[in-house]
């Protein structure tokens, strides 16, 4: 069957192959009137100028002409329009069947002094401003595998530089953000130790820095200044000597088994197609639903990607001012983005537009599903620490690496990534888990992606059966299993903090 129908009254119709010019496909009793790549819509049958398209049975747009049956739906004749939905607070939560602890998975797992597990065992090196970057870098790149050898239970020492730390209001809240971003990576159960490098004239100072987010000095959080330690040079012999220090420490750390209950999982999605809405990221919902009744955490973000489908969200808020904060959120985002043109406003990014989704609501309507059907527990600022057990929902913008480096600081400890143009995303310390929504790439980007979801497509595996084995593939990983990612060496730079509002 080259054509799928999501819904009873949806009006489009979804290719799950090219279609050619004049196919007529007798299931449905379609004639195409158009060369329709993979993953685009079809109108299933005549669409009158302004009538509302329903994709899930979910308003995706409005047509801006007649469209006949067969013709190929997308941008050139599908616009989007203001929908109002019922917020309807709660009237979705449904009672979660949570495992004895007995009963719950188990992986293997770094278990930190305050109860906290990791599922990686690095050290990590921190610039307080972009001017320490450089030396941040050097620090690093001195652990080779080679001087590492003695320590098989550290997984590496790794850089996070970023491009900001002065230059800047302060304070303000992109300043207060920042620093509760560094904050969270220095505290992250996937690091044994942490060195936090500052120049020493940057409006970041290193020991107010330490002093605001309450970070303790010890031989396993250190800092250093570069113009009182004596330049450059002097600073990377510092910072290695100061690593070398927390080597044995860090060291004697073991993995053991632990529940799967301190999994906390961030949920990310990038180059989306047509696809991703049918296969990876139901798939990795269901996945989350399993999670949640283990007692895990699963973290949804990218705020403008939840645009137009948020009522999906709040009908499933535990409480009114749950959902309510969710909805002020995107209220926010509104005034931040007006007279831009960015996908809040309704313009996708080129790949999702060539994999078939023609705007923001269509968008959003496969990102909604990557949280699965329990209870939505919270809504968290970005990188704010996450403390709830559940599915919650943490701010931040669509950009993946801003996105997924606040759900690290918030405290995931393992990222899963959906893709259907094929991202080659990782990220450090918590590995990155790519799920590919079709076959075709999978196979092509295989070195790149670890779940193929286009399965489902296949026919080879519903959605359920798909998520149980995503679930199975976390245990492994959280136990130390690389990712492709992992493979390939990637994450030393992908820390990204938000650059909010005016930089000067």
């Amino acid at each position: 069957m080259p054509l799928i129908r999501l819904h009873a009254n949806d009006s489009v119709l979804i290719a799950k192959r090219p279609l050619s010019l004049g196919e007529h496909v007798e299931a449905w009793g379609v004639k195409v009137k158009a060369q329709v790549p993979a993953g685009h819509k079809i109108a299933l049958r005549a669409i009158a100028a302004g009538e509302r398209i329903l994709k899930y049975n979910i308003e995706i747009g409005v047509a801006t002409r007649d469209i006949a049956a067969g013709e190929h739906v997308h941008g050139h004749n599908l616009a989007l329009a203001d929908f109002y939905h019922d917020p309807a607070f709660g009237v979705d939560v449904k009672p979660v069947a949570m495992l004895p602890v007995s009963e719950q998975a188990r992986f293997m797992g770094y278990v930190r002094p305050d109860g906290r597990v990791g599922t990686r065992n690095f050290i990590g090196i921190f610039s307080s401003v972009n001017c320490s970057a450089t030396v941040i870098h050097k620090i690093a790149a001195y652990f080779t595998p080679e001087r590492l050898k003695p320590y098989p239970n550290i997984d590496g020492v790794v850089a996070f530089a970023q491009t900001t730390g002065c230059g800047m209001a302060s304070p303000s809240p992109h300043f207060d953000l920042l620093r509760r971003t560094i904050a969270g990576y220095v505290r992250h159960p996937n690091l044994a130790g942490a060195l936090i490098v500052g120049l020493g004239c940057e409006r970041n100072q290193v020991a107010d820095l330490v002093a605001s987010q309450a970070l303790r000095s010890s031989v396993l959080m250190q800092t250093l200044v570069m113009q009182e330690v004596g330049g450059t040079r002097a600073t990377i012999e510092a910072g290695i000597a100061a690593v070398e220090r927390m080597l044995s420490s860090a060291n004697d750390v073991k993995r053991e088994s632990v529940s799967a209950s301190h999994l906390s999982i961030g949920l990310e999605c990038g180059g989306s197609d047509g696809f991703s809405g049918i296969t990876c990221n139901p798939a990795l919902g269901a996945a989350m639903d399993i999670l949640v009744r283990h007692g895990g955490t699963a973290i949804l973000s990218e705020t403008p990607e939840i645009h137009g489908v948020e009522h999906m969200l709040t009908r499933r808020a535990v409480t009114p001012e749950v959902g309510q904060k969710l909805l002020d959120k995107l209220a926010w985002w509104t005034a931040y983005t007006r007279g831009t043109n960015v996908q809040f406003n309704g313009v996708v990014g080129h790949g999702n537009q060539q994999g078939g989704l023609a705007n923001i609501f269509e968008k959003s309507l496969g990102s909604a599903m990557k949280a699965g059907s329990t209870p939505l527990q919270a809504f968290y600022e970005y990188a704010e620490p996450i403390t709830h057990k559940g599915f919650v929902f943490m701010d931040s913008p669509g950009y993946d690496p801003v996105a997924v480096t606040g759900q690290i600081a918030s405290g995931a400890n393992l990222i899963c990534f959906t893709t259907g143009r094929g991202s080659m995303f990782g990220s450090r310390p918590a590995p990155t888990i790519k799920l590919a929504s079709n076959t075709e790439m999978f196979t092509r980007l295989e070195e790149d992606m670890d779940i193929n979801c286009g399965r489902i497509l296949d026919g080879e595996a519903s959605v359920q059966e798909m998520g149980q084995l995503i679930f199975e593939d976390l245990l492994k990983h959280a136990s130390g299993e690389p990712t492709k990612s992992e493979l390939l060496d990637l994450g030393d730079h992908e820390f990204v903090p938000w650059h909010l509002g005016v930089v000067s």
